[in-house]
């Protein structure tokens, strides 16, 4: 096997460096316990492309960062990655700012809804969707998503109950899904879209992790589907998963209704949330233009820690499954087998294992007993995880 010329393996100290992922005080607060080895929230442990800090130390030798205008150039790389990737043909008029894809998704919400109005999402799904929905005073409503053989299916029975009630107005889709792994196929999703366009119900669609797909799978931008479904949906996408840069704050929201997106500028105006400031302009673009050999080389690494973590719960206890991962880096991994109480199971792991991973009933009801695992570290640190954790789980076996 060729060797990469990126060095996914090096251990780079994130400590005393303002990472919430790494702060021992920040996870202490959160989670109750300190000294924690964390797998948990979605960023990577690897070093930024060259190319990315080639541009961005370019920028900053220039030396001056008064107010700017966002250049072609960035809305250019951007229709570029997705023509080049996902075969979706942009406008520059489509695509908007936002500070980052949660904060989209609730100017989403505040924008095209009402208090009361119903918002349908599909549990166990990521966690901030059900929080923003209820802060601003909508109702959840739960489409939940139904194992069959062993994967994820969504229920098309149910979601077409749902999306009859009067007042249900927006269907947040999570595209690939966090934390089930699942990429949705053509033909799901094409279902899923006819029952909201029956219905007049507005699919917002998060695609934030649609670069981070592996073999045997593809990532169908849902708008591309049909002009109808273009028209009768809001995507939102950012390349912070993708290159490990969510600090930037650089996202864009992506609406091919002239009049939904009218609205929503008009309404982020009223923020004064106009456009990316010009560093995470500068890393959009250099991203985008020409960082895509060390995705390619990512993803095989990533690969390998997912292979790796699936052989190793196979041999210490085949009772513990790993589900499929179609993209995303965060395996969702099942222990309902093993008999412990979802709290205890959660406890055994922080406390007595020192790794913090993030409990699968954060997602929904239907996540107790599963906890999502974040791979994008180096394997060293999976390995001492992975060890930490059965030998706590062993320990605790024998009380």
């Amino acid at each position: 096997m060729k060797k990469s010329k990126w060095n996914f393996d090096e251990i780079i100290d994130r400590t005393k460096t303002s990472s919430v992922k790494w702060d021992n005080e920040f996870m202490k607060k959160y989670f109750k316990y300190d000294e924690l080895l964390p797998l948990w929230v979605a960023d990577m442990d690897f070093r930024a492309p060259d190319e990315l800090l080639d541009a961005l130390r370019e920028r900053v030798d220039h030396g001056i960062f008064g107010y700017t205008v966002t250049p072609d150039s960035y809305y250019e790389a951007i229709i570029n990655w997705f023509k080049r990737r996902h075969g979706w043909s942009l406008e520059k008029d489509w695509i908007k700012f936002a500070p980052g894809v949660v904060p989209a998704i609730n100017f989403i919400i505040q924008y095209f809804s009402r208090p009361g109005d119903n918002i349908i999402i599909q549990e166990p799904v990521y966690y901030p969707f059900a929080n923003q929905i209820k802060s601003n005073g909508r109702n959840v409503v739960n489409n939940q998503l139904v194992i069959k053989n062993n994967r994820y299916e969504m229920d098309f029975e149910d979601l077409k109950k749902k999306c009859k009630e009067p007042r249900t107005k927006l269907l947040i889709l999570c595209s690939p899904h966090n934390p089930v792994g699942r990429v949705w196929t053509k033909k799901e999703l094409t279902k899923l879209g006819k029952i909201c366009n029956e219905n007049n119900v507005l699919v917002v669609s998060d695609e934030i992790h649609c670069d981070l797909i592996f073999p045997g799978h593809k990532h169908i931008p849902y708008a591309t589907i049909s002009k109808e479904f273009a028209q009768k949906s809001i995507t939102c996408v950012a390349p912070s998963k993708t290159f490990n840069i969510a600090g930037l704050k650089s996202s864009n929201v992506i609406i091919p209704n002239k009049i939904l997106c009218d609205e929503f500028v008009a309404k982020c105006g009223t923020l004064s949330i106009r456009g990316p400031g010009i560093i995470g302009a500068v890393a959009t673009e250099a991203v985008y233009n020409d960082c895509e050999e060390w995705l390619e080389e990512l993803l095989k690494y990533l690969w390998q820690n997912y292979e790796f973590l699936k052989s190793y719960f196979a041999g210490y206890n085949p009772d513990i499954e790993v589900f499929s991962l179609e993209g995303t880096y965060l395996p969702w991994v099942d222990f309902r087998k093993l008999g412990i109480d979802p709290k205890e199971l959660d406890r055994c792991i922080k406390e007595d294992g020192k790794v913090c991973l993030d409990d699968g009933g954060m997602f929904g009801e239907s996540g107790k007993g599963f906890q999502r695992f974040n791979l994008a570290c180096p394997k060293s640190i999976v390995e001492n995880a992975l060890e930490r954790i059965t030998n706590a789980l062993d320990r605790s076996s024998k009380k």
